[in-house]
């Protein structure tokens, strides 16, 4: 299995696409920062895969479990920041 280099988060509402490029790695696995830097896609102990913000705020998680994969799972994964919340594709690239 190759590990992507690239991820893009797509939303199910509008098709708003967030794009993600290879980071290094975090415990072990791969990890990911949004080309604009504000948000992280990593893996940790406690957490699984999840993104959170430069601050460290969680801020999404795949829906469908896959959270000790060893990449990002391509499913769909729900973000939520204060009262919003959305369904992504993630599709790697």
């Amino acid at each position: 299995m190759t590990t992507p280099t690239t991820l893009t988060f797509v939303r199910h509402t509008d098709g708003l696409r967030y794009d993600f490029t290879r980071s290094g790695t975090r415990h072990g696995r791969p990890a990911y920062e949004r080309t604009d830097g504000r948000v992280g896609c990593l893996w940790s102990p406690s957490e699984g895969w999840h993104c959170e913000s430069a601050d460290g705020i969680i801020s999404a998680y795949p829906v469908t479990g896959h959270h000790d994969a060893p990449e990002p799972p391509a499913t769909v994964w729900r973000s939520f920041k204060a009262d919003r919340s959305h369904l992504y594709d993630l599709l790697h690239q």
